[in-house]
């Protein structure tokens, strides 16, 4: 018996029939709303009809309006027409019919809104081929009923069938033909937060300036004050009192005692005695313990003493600020300029580099992009003996956002500009300068113990301008600005491919820079004609150009024909855009904080007399390549989206195109809300790194992937630079906007900064600390105003307690332990929550 027809509800993953195939993913429509879950309404074509032998009023008519269909051939429909068949709604159910086959019925009267449909389960179709008997009550009340009752029957929803209307409805549609005019309204970062001026102003002199409102009652208007809030509170009297103890003058006291000893009677007595010889030997094997106890351990220590330096190294809020020092500041500029990067002399102590851009947007770069060219884009050497003149100007081809000394030779200078070329400098010449230390005077004392940078200011008023020694291709290298430059260490080489080698020349002469163009490039500094060898023209050519005498022939073979040796992409996966990398840390950062006594080592050998090595470079090119096993070529990147990346370097070949191409990206988490400023290593702990960026911090562990190991809630400023301390684990300063610096200690607090200090006006640009000496520290801090602040760290800050380095350690295991817990009950969480969806859904059936 076929289930009476009720109102039908539409829903929501019902499909257009002629215009878009139903995919695989969408439910069937069913009757289950209305009472018949195992109806399926369908639409059947004529073609479909002829197939099927199931035609109206000829195979299927009002007084047999059902047709049983085989499973077999309705997939057999399916793999010759796929999804323009008319049964592709209901493929899971037939896929899932137990039976052989189907019921079809016709529908004549569109009780289910189409004009067939098809019943889903064995029980209905038996229910519709041999109805059940109805009881003979019923059949006699039956036989009451009259046959003209008009039954009501609402109308009945049915799902959209497109004939092709919409096309018309978008062709007539009206749509803007006119591009829309952009208006950008600016004015100068200076201006912003400047104090308003009010002034008067006689305002009949000006047009429209003057509009009388005159004041009147309103009779239709009455404010009456129905009700009041009145508070009110009770404050005692207080009343402040104090005593003073009276102080008397102390007074000096001294007692003295004298031995008693024995006669010689009682020695003689004594010592033959049987009783103390007794004694004697029963005690003195306790006697030996002890003193054995006293030379292991110092039993005389003063316990509170000790505690109270633990506790000043710890909480003590006499010295905690860092103190002003000097600052530095070029007046010789003529334009306004920021500090971009800013790095301590490796050797010699007091001479500090910065580098100076022009404080400009993108547009107005373009803009005044002529004047621009006339005037030099430079790095300045600063000394602490002349705050004023600048000891060095090294000169680029353009603006310098960051750059680095080499590790093995302080002379050597690399820097990365805006335009994505990178330079090279050779100091050597200009060694000796720099290095003469002022003699005479009482300043000659401070200075005997470590070499400083003290020239006399009377005698070095002009300054020398030095200019670059090789510049990289522009067609080659990086298309924007270089955000971050790394020399690698000593101890290993790449090859293009990004395989670890043994170093060959036996120092530094590889780099590795990253850029707003998304790419990171690892260059070489060592001429390649042992690989690619130099046609004969070229080699012409470059002996015919004539060399300046100021500038050094270090790297003439670099000179504009500079190419990287990989370049690296970070994909985002499946789209075709890449991350935007802003600063990398590589997995041997670390080393290069120690290296100092051995690049001093180096640059004696060279005063005396020895070869340079980086002035024979093709040396090393013909040894034999050593690979390096079981080395970590994995490195972190900060990106322009805030993300935190940590990739390989190392290439594989793409099983499709059959190029290499850069791995994907080993862990990717989105922690900072903003640009990443800061990535690096600390200089105790290999495989810690502390992020800055946007307006948190975070700080991770190196081989956990389940998220930071610190991440510290939004700052009241955005955050735009940091850096570790050099002799306390637990201590790293974060810069911000506002000019503040916020210094964190992990052994004092872990969810906030431990003090916030006030540096300057306007942004920090950079922070870079230093160790002077053993008793004397400073921190180096830039604004953007093109100021360099020299500060004295307190003594709280830069000496360690004795168990800092363990206690830091533990903390960073406890979080580690934290964070797997947390991913435990994650999954635990997880499986709950599919086993309560599994119990709902038996609950529907």
């Amino acid at each position: 018996m076929a289930p009476k027809p009720q109102k039908r509800k539409r829903t929501k993953h019902a499909k257009t029939k002629m215009t878009l195939p139903v995919s695989e993913e969408a439910e069937p429509l069913n009757m289950e709303s209305m009472g018949h879950p195992e109806i399926y309404p369908l639409v059947l074509t004529t073609k479909t009809q002829e197939i099927f032998n199931c035609r109206v009023d000829e195979d299927v008519t009002e007084e047999q309006p059902y047709k049983l269909i085989k499973k077999e051939d309705i997939f057999v429909d399916f793999a010759n027409r796929a999804a323009v068949s008319d049964f592709y709604p209901v493929k899971k159910i037939v896929q899932e019919y137990p039976g052989d086959e189907l019921l079809l019925v016709y529908d004549r009267d569109f009780k289910y809104g189409l004009n067939f449909y098809l019943i889903g389960t064995e029980e209905g179709k038996e229910n519709y081929l041999n109805p059940p008997e109805l009881p003979e009550e019923q059949e006699e009340y039956k036989d009451h009923i009259p046959e003209e009752t008009y039954i009501y029957r609402p109308p009945i929803s049915k799902p959209w069938v497109s004939l092709g209307s919409e096309k018309e409805i978008e062709e007539e549609s009206v749509k803007e033909s006119t591009k829309q005019i952009t208006y950008m309204i600016s004015r100068k970062r200076s201006e912003f937060g400047a104090p308003i001026k009010f002034s008067d102003q006689n305002a009949s002199s000006v047009k429209d300036a003057y509009i009388e409102c005159t004041a009147y009652s309103d009779k239709n208007f009455t404010l009456k004050q129905l009700e009041r809030d009145v508070g009110m509170q009770v404050v005692p009297q207080i009343k402040e009192t104090s005593t003073q103890t009276r102080w008397t003058h102390p007074k000096n006291a001294a007692t003295q005692y004298y031995p008693r000893e024995f006669l010689e009677e009682e020695k003689e007595a004594l010592g033959q005695s049987k009783t103390l010889t007794e004694f004697l030997n029963s005690v003195s094997t306790s006697v030996e313990i002890a003193l054995q106890q006293n030379e292991i351990m110092n039993t005389f220590i003063h316990d509170w003493k000790c505690l109270a330096e633990e506790e000043g190294t710890f909480g003590d809020k006499t010295d905690t600020h860092l103190k002003e020092y000097q600052s530095f500041t070029d007046l010789h500029s003529l334009t306004e300029k920021m500090i971009t990067c800013v790095s301590w002399h490796p050797v010699i102590y007091g001479l500090i580099a910065v580098s100076v851009a022009v404080r400009l947007s993108f547009e107005e770069r373009v803009h005044f992009s002529g004047k621009l060219l006339l005037q030099p884009s430079l790095i300045l050497f600063w000394s602490f003996s002349d705050p004023i003149h600048p000891q060095l100007m090294l000169e680029s081809p353009d603006d310098i956002f960051c750059f680095q000394f080499c590790p093995t030779d302080p002379n050597i200078i690399a820097g990365g500009c805006i335009n994505g070329q990178v330079v090279m400098w050779d100091i050597t010449a200009h060694a000796d300068r720099i290095e003469n230390i002022k003699a005479g005077g009482s300043r000659s004392k401070k200075v005997t113990l470590k070499p400083m940078f003290l020239l006399e200011p009377e005698s070095n008023k002009e300054a020398i301008y030095i200019r670059h020694c090789a510049v990289s291709s522009i067609e080659s290298g990086h298309r924007k600005v270089i955000t971050d430059i790394h020399w690698l260490p000593d101890t290993f080489e790449i090859n293009r491919l990004g395989n670890v080698f043994e170093n060959r020349s036996g120092i530094s002469c590889q780099l590795v820079t990253c850029s707003a163009d998304c790419t990171i490039c690892f260059w070489d500094i060592r001429p390649q004609k042992a690989l690619t060898p130099q046609p004969q023209a070229e080699k012409k050519k470059e002996e015919s150009i004539e060399i300046p005498f100021d500038i050094p022939s270090t790297f003439l073979h670099l000179d504009l024909s500079w190419k990287p040796l990989s370049k690296i992409r970070l994909s985002k996966g499946e789209t075709t855009l890449d991350h935007c990398p802003t600063k990398l840390s590589l997995s041997e950062d670390n080393l290069l904080f120690k290296a100092q006594e051995k690049i001093l080592a180096q640059s004696k050998a060279v005063k005396a007399g020895e070869m340079n090595p980086y002035q024979n470079l093709e040396n090393a090119l013909s040894n034999i390549l050593k690979p390096i096993d079981d080395f970590c070529t994995k490195f972190f990147v900060g990106t322009e989206e805030g993300e935190v990346i940590y990739t390989d370097w190392k290439m594989e070949r793409d099983p499709e195109t059959g190029r290499f191409m850069a791995k994907k990206p080993v862990s990717l988490y989105t922690v900072h809300d903003g640009a990443v400023h800061t990535v690096q290593r600390s200089p105790f702990y290999k495989d810690i790194i502390l992020t800055v960026g946007g307006w948190n911090v975070a700080i991770w562990k190196e081989g956990i992937m389940t998220g930071p190991l610190l991440q510290s809630c939004c700052a009241p400023k955005r955050y735009t630079s940091g850096h570790w301390s050099l002799t306390r684990p637990g201590v790293f300063y974060i810069g911000r906007e506002d000019g503040y610096i916020d210094i964190w200690d992990l052994l004092e607090k872990t969810h906030e900064p431990a003090q916030s200090q006030n540096i300057c006006i306007t942004m920090i640009m950079y922070i870079k600390p230093w160790t002077f000496s053993a008793k004397q520290q400073f921190i180096a801090i830039a604004d953007y105003y093109g100021t360099l602040h020299i500060l004295e760290i307190p003594w709280t800050l830069s000496h360690p307690s004795t168990n800092e380095v363990s206690s830091v350690s533990h903390y960073f295991e406890r979080e580690v332990k934290h964070l797997e817990y947390v991913e435990q009950r994650r999954k635990i969480r997880e499986q709950e929550k599919r086993e309560m969806e599994l119990e709902l859904e038996k609950k529907k059936v």
